[in-house]
């Protein structure tokens, strides 16, 4: 990803996942440091903060306590400041209406975590591939 080695914002509650994440991205070789927050409103807490680096990306969960993923979405996507930073949201919820709401939101991609750990290496690879050519702002 790089992107000048800005963060990568993960919003997930799940500490599994937050390590499995972490052992993909380090496994392919993706440099970036990952700042995890744990649910929405942390999230938002973190992005407003000045003192933090304004990430290259954001890694959203759906299904967390306090702020779900799609509040802070809304959130996200409401703020001028925060717009323009690409969300990919990771998650097992197979409701459409989640997908939906999401893709309504302005979500740069929506992906199902997989199970099995390779495939799960594989989708993180392949959201690494298309942002590392991908020009952001």
């Amino acid at each position: 990803m790089n992107v000048t080695n800005k963060p990568i914002l993960l919003v997930e509650d799940d500490q599994v996942d937050v390590m499995t994440i972490r052992r993909a991205l380090k496994e392919i070789h993706v440099l970036n440091p990952v700042v995890n927050m744990e649910n929405g409103e942390a999230g938002l807490e973190y992005l407003a903060d000045p003192d933090q680096q304004r990430p290259c990306i954001i890694l959203l969960d759906l299904n967390m306590p306090i702020m779900n993923g799609i509040e802070f979405l809304q959130n996200v996507k409401a703020d001028p400041r925060f717009r323009s930073i690409p969300v990919i949201v990771l998650t097992t919820s197979e409701e459409q209406q989640d997908k939906v709401n999401s893709f309504e939101l302005g979500v740069a991609g929506y992906m199902a975590k997989p199970v099995d750990y390779k495939q799960f290496v594989e989708m993180m690879r392949s959201i690494d591939v298309y942002w590392t050519i991908s020009a952001l702002p």
